[in-house]
């Protein structure tokens, strides 16, 4: 088939949708299948390249200052005012129509997929519609997910999640097929408002030959300067206020008197983590709390290796792949019993779901684990096996399964 994968956001960004965008587009290249991607330009300019056998159109695009775009360095916010802006903004592309025709008109597509409800993918859809070309989206977001992080007073974020729900349902309604990470969020997205639309969970899946369970080389150790034979809980991921690493350094502060040795290592880059910093150094405990910053692909691996537990306190998780990578790595998952998490950390069989934003049972749950041998181990074998049930192989399957059934409809 001939396939377009259209996304606001495209590798090399560092995100969810990014990552999911970028593992689709070369599983499907490595099947056979002719593959498009159309996404921002990080340069600005139109240009096309062909990239791991997935041509990729970037399109012209502006920064938006308003969001980090998790390639660069998250600049430092100024004492004198709020973070508003920032240095370096992802990129939008804001009129793509133009050039999204001629690269569809090039490309002649089977099927288009699309990943957000940005004018990429907007346009995408209309070109689609207008030329009787199947299309399936995937709803990566829940209202929540865009609103949690602006802070919004109650009665303001009630009617703006309410719109953006409708906003939702109304690009879903223009699809030939929808499909959600999980079940939890077909149900979110269901509870109120039926959808005429056939909808399916397909996990976002993880690579499960590059994430195992394994021991790593002292040279890692010393690369990072983490200290070997002892505890580590590990949190992978941005470092953004909504995702409440605060939570979860509290938490570990709190353990620590139980667990002396444990260290916490963080890995990723957000305009949270200055200011997590600073606490930590405040507080004495910065030896104890190491902030690694981004990390390279190859060296993640070995970072999920030589941790205890994974743990996060982000309540916005539509999935949450890093709870996919860490699970299939064989760590124990601590994670909170909002979202959608549950669906990898599945409660005292491979970890433990604590109540949203309480640090104390966070904390017990950290010595529970860290202070069992044979607690972990049977936790590590039971996230291991239910890691297998994301191998991106089958999500590969089940979206190609997809677009021939949309194909062979839209053919009758």
């Amino acid at each position: 088939m001939k396939i377009v994968i259209a996304t606001a956001v495209y590798y090399p960004m560092i995100n969810g949708v990014a990552v999911f965008s970028h593992n689709l587009a070369v599983g499907l290249a490595r099947r056979g299948h002719d593959v498009m991607v159309i996404c921002p330009s990080q340069t600005g300019k139109n240009y096309t390249e062909t990239e791991e056998g997935v041509k990729v159109c970037y399109l012209r695009s502006v920064q938006a200052k308003v969001y980090p775009d998790q390639i660069h360095e998250i600049p430092e916010k100024k004492k004198w005012r709020p973070r508003l802006l920032y240095k370096h903004g992802f990129r939008v592309s804001v009129f793509p129509a133009i050039e999204i025709k001629k690269a569809l008109d090039d490309f002649q597509p089977d099927v288009v997929h699309v990943q957000v409800s940005d004018p990429i993918g907007l346009s995408v859809v209309s070109y689609a519609r207008r030329h009787d070309i199947p299309v399936v989206t995937t709803e990566h977001n829940q209202p929540e997910v865009i609103t949690e992080p602006l802070k919004m007073p109650k009665v303001v974020k009630k009617p703006v999640d309410a719109m953006l729900s409708s906003y939702f349902r109304n690009r879903q309604s223009k699809s030939d097929f929808v499909t959600m990470p999980t079940e939890q969020a077909i149900r979110i997205l269901l509870e109120k408002h039926e959808l005429d639309v056939p909808i399916a969970a397909v996990s976002n899946g993880v690579d499960l030959t590059n994430f195992s369970p394994g021991k790593v080389k002292p040279d890692f150790y010393k690369k990072y300067q983490i200290p070997m034979n002892v505890p580590i809980v590990l949190y992978v991921g941005r470092i953004d206020p909504e995702k409440r690493v605060e939570t979860i350094i509290k938490a570990f502060v709190e353990a620590r008197f139980k667990v002396p040795k444990a260290v916490m290592v963080i890995a990723g880059d957000g305009v949270d983590k200055a200011r997590l910093q600073k606490i930590c150094e405040e507080m004495g405990i910065n030896k104890e709390i190491m902030f690694l910053g981004r990390v390279t692909e190859d060296d993640l691996y070995d970072l999920y290796r030589i941790g205890t537990v994974f743990a996060t306190a982000s309540e916005i998780e539509t999935q949450g792949i890093v709870l996919i990578e860490a699970a299939a790595s064989g760590l124990p998952l601590i994670a909170v019993n909002k979202g959608a998490v549950s669906e990898v950390c599945h409660n005292d069989e491979n970890g433990y779901l604590c109540e949203p934003g309480n640090t104390s049972e966070i904390s017990g749950a950290l010595v529970k684990i860290l202070s069992d041998a044979r607690l972990r181990e049977k936790f590590a074998k039971n996230s291991v096996k239910i890691a297998k049930e994301h191998d991106f192989e089958r999500t590969l399957d089940k979206f190609i399964n997809i677009y021939h059934k949309v194909c062979k409809q839209n053919m009758v």
